[in-house]
């Protein structure tokens, strides 16, 4: 049976300084059980993903993974402190002001979770909207709260497109289905309907996370060194629009496509005034 602690100690922790209206805060390691490595970030008010956040995050799964001394491999779990929130995605004004922070912040973080040579779990406690739950989507298990929170992709709401990195995710995990509710209606999926979705793995919480943990064996899953190896395959699609050279490329396809979109407005819009020069009249059946 899983053994957990309410409170274990810290094995460490790493500050997340103040940035823009996102206050200073913390993630924090614990180990709930034998080879369970527990991340808990709480950066009020709601766990925006900001350069900081995104540096503490880097440097937490680097000690983790190149300590092994101190930590020897085992699994990463990342939650929230914040009882509402795992995260509420990016702070936008933030994210456009800096234009690093998506290929160098946030993509690389995607990119260090959906790779990383241990198995990892997201454990949801609360809401996880947009960038929140594209960073749970980065980690090989998600665990949803089953009585509080939703998980959804809310960019069609703001009127703010997903870039190819942020999309390829659901598309290469989730089924079409999901995948089309997700993106072109912003529904919001509580923990029962999330696990129906393929969102989620599980509801629960740290205890039946350890026990899935635990019930899987996956503690022991890094042994061979190339868990990250077979993940990066696996996932090849998304880790192939990752990097701060993929951004670029893609980037640049976006700025042809806007270009070619402008000229067939053009030409429709000379299509729509001849039509209307016409008086307008409909297609004889």
């Amino acid at each position: 049976m899983a053994t957990t602690t309410t409170n274990p100690t810290p094995l460490f922790t790493i500050p997340i300084p103040a940035i823009a209206k996102n206050a200073a805060g913390t993630i924090v390691c614990t180990s709930p059980a034998p080879l369970i490595y527990l991340l808990t970030i709480t950066c009020p008010p709601d766990n925006r993903l900001t350069p900081a956040s995104c540096a503490a995050f880097l440097t937490a799964l680097d000690i983790l993974e190149l300590s092994p001394q101190l930590y020897p491999p085992g699994v990463v779990v990342t939650t929230s402190g914040i009882p509402k929130f795992y995260s509420n995605g990016l702070d936008l004004d933030l994210a456009f002001s800096i234009p690093s922070f998506l290929p160098h912040s946030l993509f690389a973080l995607f990119r260090r979770f959906l790779t990383y040579p241990m198995p990892t779990v997201a454990l949801l406690n609360g809401h996880a909207f947009a960038g929140g739950l594209m960073l749970a989507m980065h980690h090989d298990y998600r665990v949803m709260n089953p009585s509080k929170g939703f998980v959804c992709v809310n960019e069609l709401e703001f009127g703010v497109p997903l870039k190819p990195a942020m999309s390829s995710i659901f598309r290469t995990k989730l089924p079409a289905a999901t995948y089309r509710q997700l993106v072109l209606e912003a529904h919001r999926f509580g923990g029962a309907q999330a696990v129906e979705a393929g969102i989620a793995d599980l509801v629960g919480g740290l205890e039946e996370t350890v026990r899935f943990v635990e019930g899987r064996k996956l503690t022991g899953k890094a042994k061979s060194g190339i868990y990250g190896v077979l993940k990066a395959e696996m996932y090849r699609e998304s880790v192939g629009l990752l990097g701060p050279g993929d951004h670029e490329r893609e980037e640049e396809r976006h700025r042809r496509l806007a270009v070619e979109d402008e000229e067939r407005r053009r030409v429709g819009e000379e299509r729509v005034e001849a039509w209307r020069r016409e008086g307008g009249k409909k297609a004889k059946l």
